[in-house]
């Protein structure tokens, strides 16, 4: 599973060689218009210079096709430019939006994971305390029972070293039970600690992507 706050999103067309191409076009149409303007300024000097009317004439209605040409190419270029800047800024958009989405999955996984194991250990706690009840118990009679095969006669003699071999093990077994019922606490802390941990990454990380 990997961690949520590793992956980053780059811009999707950024660098590629579709993007370089589209600069490669856009820059020629933009000196092909240049051009013409040039060429339309070139040509109403060169007229004006001459002192021919009809040569101005033709001039300036040659300069107006030039000048008109390109103003048509550098507005069909500017709207082509915001047409891949609205494509590129919704590709990174869903781009976003997918990260996103992975991370809330795995953010989810993640604490149905912490939360199963929660609840494995406590259900183990509680079976354990069921078996250390009994155990207690176990011991109290075992006790109760060494009591009164010690008042009991030499006659009873086999009969007391039974009850004391039941209370060694009934005692081993409430040690035992204690032992792991603290490890068992110890784990639910850890694994509550992890919960916690990662719940307040993943809101750090959601605060980051609102602000972003």
């Amino acid at each position: 599973m990997t961690s949520p706050a590793a992956t980053s999103v780059t811009p999707v067309t950024s660098g590629t060689p579709v993007s370089a191409a589209r600069r490669r076009q856009r820059s020629t149409r933009l000196t092909v218009a240049t051009v013409l303007l040039v060429l339309s300024a070139a040509l109403v000097a060169g007229t004006v210079a001459s002192g021919s009317w009809l040569l101005l004439v033709l001039a300036a209605a040659g300069a107006v096709v030039l000048g008109a040409a390109a103003t048509r190419i550098t507005h069909a270029e500017l709207v082509q430019s915001r047409r891949e800047a609205n494509r590129d800024r919704a590709e990174q958009a869903q781009a976003y939006r997918r990260l996103a989405e992975e991370r809330a999955a795995e953010h989810a996984a993640r604490v149905e994971d912490l939360r199963t194991r929660i609840a494995e250990r406590e259900q183990a706690l509680t079976d354990l305390g069921a078996v250390l009840s009994t155990t207690q118990r176990q011991a109290a009679d075992a006790s109760r029972a060494l009591a009164t095969e010690r008042r009991r006669t030499d006659r009873l003699d086999e009969d007391l070293r039974v009850a004391t071999r039941a209370l060694d093990a009934a005692s081993e077994q409430t040690t035992d039970a204690i032992v792991r019922v603290a490890e068992l606490e110890q784990e639910v802390d850890v694994l509550r600690a992890e919960l916690d941990s990662v719940t307040a990454a993943w809101h750090a990380a959601e605060g980051q992507r609102k602000h972003a």
